[in-house]
């Protein structure tokens, strides 16, 4: 970057907005050495280094070896993820480590939220500042503020950390040195805050981009593709274990339930299926509709027995989910899971520019005609006999007997779990 031609840490620092380096220079015009050199760390020294509280805590301990009376720091970011809205970097005096907690959403109404300093910032402050040994300070009455107090620390602020397009988080300094906080520490404090929210912005982009890929496409393909599987036509031919299933009576249901019991229907009964899935390490390639297609790799040589275990466990979550329906007047659901194994192309399909990265081949067709077939078996999951043998579960399943598929030459062999009846 061109800043970082041009004169080290304090010329990235004066090109960066709302900097205050002058009252801490030297009379020569210089950083004090030990202050200069988190400066330069900061800015020049941190690229290698993949986590932003990894980053955070070495910057308070610098900060403290270079003489600040910082006891305590935080980081409050706002983040797009399906389960939490934030999350916070915690460090403490003799912490190696951070402590990270993410907040979930509606944590904003709740009155451990509308009682603390960081709402009264999130609603507009610029700062928000406590001076937590002086009893005569005009502090509101926060519960934070007497937990703080109660560590022994004296001194509290919060400022912005300022990223691109507006974005605005938090980040907090405490101190445990009587009569907290001298000016020349908030100002240096304030003018490490630019090179900090250029540091934490790429971090939590990386992060961020991690988190989008794994939530559309999965944890196994998202890495594929930041390691650089983006054009059409890459992929690798894997052996894998495929399930496919399918919710019974959807467009049905759809026609006649409102538009929000619908969702609520449908997430639900992912939930129930998805999560027992991903807890055996299968990896959930999309959803279709009232549908999905997973694949547990043969990489991992308990794929198979691990692909029953999750629907064991997915068809327990499903009997509780009907039990809950039925209790609101509501009809049970029924569902078909089709069960193949075999080699696929796992990779890039699609047009030009937009690429779905998914499994083809031979064996997803063959599980998808499995699950076709549940309906006229009236069993809820059927298997292939090279799944049977290949997870050596024979003993424990019914032999149906030889059927035709669709689009396949002959009959394959098809095994029910005994006993079970579809909803």
């Amino acid at each position: 970057m061109t800043m970082m031609k041009t004169g080290g840490a304090e010329a990235a620092i004066q090109s960066l907005p709302e900097a205050h380096s002058g009252s801490l220079r030297d009379s020569d015009g210089r950083w004090p050495e030990r202050r200069r050199r988190v400066l330069d760390w900061l800015v020049l020294e941190t690229r290698g280094e993949r986590f932003i509280d990894n980053i955070f805590v070495e910057m308070c301990r610098r900060l403290a070896e270079a003489g600040m009376p910082v006891a305590r720091a935080t980081l409050h970011f706002r983040i797009h993820h399906p389960q939490w809205i934030g999350a916070r970097i915690l460090w403490r005096k003799g912490l190696t480590e951070a402590e990270i907690d993410t907040y979930a959403y509606g944590v904003e109404d709740t009155t451990q939220y509308l009682n603390s300093p960081l709402h009264e910032f999130n609603d507009g402050a610029n700062e928000v500042r406590c001076h937590l040994d002086d009893p005569t300070a005009d502090c509101p009455d926060y519960p934070l503020y007497d937990e703080l107090r109660a560590e022994g620390l004296t001194d509290y602020v919060i400022w912005p950390l300022h990223h691109t397009l507006g974005k605005r988080h938090a980040i907090t300094f405490a101190s445990d040195r009587p009569g907290g906080f001298s000016s020349d520490d908030l100002t240096f404090l304030k003018d490490i805050l630019p090179a900090l929210a250029l540091v934490s912005e790429i971090r939590l982009k990386n992060r961020l981009a991690r988190t989008l890929l794994e939530t559309y496409v999965g944890p196994h393909a998202s890495e594929q593709i930041l390691a650089g599987a983006t054009t059409r036509g890459s992929g690798v031919t894997v052996g894998a274990a495929i399930l496919i299933c399918d919710l019974r009576d959807f467009t049905k249901l759809s026609d006649l339930w409102p538009r929000d019991d619908v969702i609520e229907l449908l997430n639900g009964y992912f939930d129930a299926m998805a999560e027992p899935i991903e807890r055996h390490g299968g990896e959930i390639l999309k959803f279709m509709g009232d549908g999905l297609l997973a694949i547990f790799p043969l990489s991992d040589p308990c794929a198979c027995s691990n692909l029953l275990g999750a629907i064991d466990e997915a068809q327990a979550a499903l009997s509780k989910l009907n039990e809950d329906n039925l209790r609101k007047g509501h009809d049970p659901l029924g569902y078909g899971i089709g069960v193949h194994v075999g080699d696929v192309m796992y990779g890039n399909i699609g047009s030009r520019k937009r690429l779905d990265f998914t499994v083809i081949g031979p064996a997803v067709n063959i599980a998808s005609r499995l699950e076709s077939l549940t309906k006229e078996l009236k069993r809820p999951v059927l298997l292939s006999r090279a799944f049977v043998e290949k997870a050596g579960c024979a003993a424990k399943l019914e032999n149906l007997g030889s059927y035709p598929l669709r689009g396949l030459d002959g009959e394959i062999d098809i095994f029910a779990f005994s006993g079970r009846k579809r909803s």
